[in-house]
């Protein structure tokens, strides 16, 4: 169920993401302190890149990513970084440890697999939701009512319409 809700979700950003040129995806928008869509997204192909790159190792801290600037600024790369990370996401569940460092003190919790991967799918349909103020200021793209919402929000919603 985890791994075809975060092809769903990646899939519904790459489907944005074809549908605007590169002006769009950089245009800084004023009510997300000028931040732009290119940023949110790579910010969110940087997190699961973290999660897939240091899976063998063990060991993940997004603190460690590469903050590509191309990620942000051309579409058609940062399209094929998502199709990068849908080819690889498929994984078999095991123990990792999440590293932090916090206030100059290194932490080290136990996770797993699956439970980054969740984190890493709220954590985008929390981007997406910031995407989202982004694109209705452009006027010009369409998109589903439930980009960047959460799935249980989804559900609430449908219970309630019946």
């Amino acid at each position: 169920m985890l791994i075809p809700a975060i092809y769903k979700t990646l899939n519904e950003l790459s489907d944005l993401v074809s549908q605007l040129s590169d002006e769009d995806f950089c245009f800084p928008c004023h009510d997300l302190s000028n931040a732009t869509i290119g940023e949110h997204t790579r910010h969110i192909i940087e997190m699961f890149q973290c999660l897939q790159n240091q899976y063998e190792i063990g060991v993940i801290n997004y603190d460690n990513r590469k903050r590509d600037y191309l990620i942000q600024t051309n579409t058609a790369f940062a399209k094929n970084s998502i199709d990068t990370i849908l080819a690889r996401v498929d994984k078999p569940n095991k123990k990792l440890q999440l590293q932090q460092i916090v206030d100059g003190e290194e932490l080290l919790i136990e996770s797993n697999y699956q439970r980054e991967l969740l984190y890493n799918l709220e954590h985008c349909i929390h981007h997406q939701a910031l995407i989202k103020v982004a694109i209705l200021q452009l006027k010009t793209i369409e998109i589903d009512e439930n980009f960047g919402v959460a799935r249980s929000t989804i559900e609430y919603r449908k219970q309630c319409a019946q």
